[in-house]
């Protein structure tokens, strides 16, 4: 696995890090529509984090983006919430704990930027990654918060955040 590597996302990988969530969708089956495949900000991934308390890591394997995912603020709530977005990996990056790395780096920054709290949303048929994020402390909600646009995305998950010490 150490040849793998975590870093923020840099203007050049926007094709690649859209090319692979695309993947993840059609490789998968999942809802094209209603999901983060709609998003329209996918092809601009670096310029959509690249603001005040927001980031985006990518996993690269041998000079290729295999994953990724990011926070930024929970769109459309005044709260202190961020939101865990665009979290995908091909398969050729599963099973390999990279999905726990990445919501550790993930929920760590969220908490450097003095979030109080992280929020997500999912798939039903992402079980996986559902119980990747129960093991890092989200729980489940029973309506969404904020508005993402995101109506096909029925499973909504919410963890508190350590302050920072």
């Amino acid at each position: 696995m150490s040849d793998f590597i975590i870093r923020e996302i840099q203007p050049h990988d926007n094709a690649q890090i859209a090319a692979v969530i695309r993947a993840v969708f059609i490789v998968d089956q999942f809802p094209k529509t209603g999901t983060a495949f709609a998003d329209v900000q996918l092809d601009f991934m670096f310029e959509t984090y690249d603001q005040p308390r927001a980031v985006y890591f990518v996993v690269e394997h041998d000079g290729k983006i295999v994953g990724g995912g990011g926070i930024s603020q929970l769109e459309h709530s005044t709260e202190n919430i961020c939101e865990l977005q665009k979290m995908y990996f091909l398969p050729e990056a599963r099973g390999k704990g990279l999905g726990f790395q990445m919501i550790q780096r993930c929920l760590a920054q969220a908490t450097e930027f003095g979030y109080e709290k992280c929020y997500l949303e999912t798939l039903p048929e992402m079980k996986a990654a559902q119980h990747l994020y129960q093991k890092s402390g989200f729980e489940y909600l029973c309506e969404p918060l904020g508005n993402t646009g995101h109506s096909t995305c029925p499973v909504w998950m919410i963890t508190t955040l350590s302050p920072k010490k």
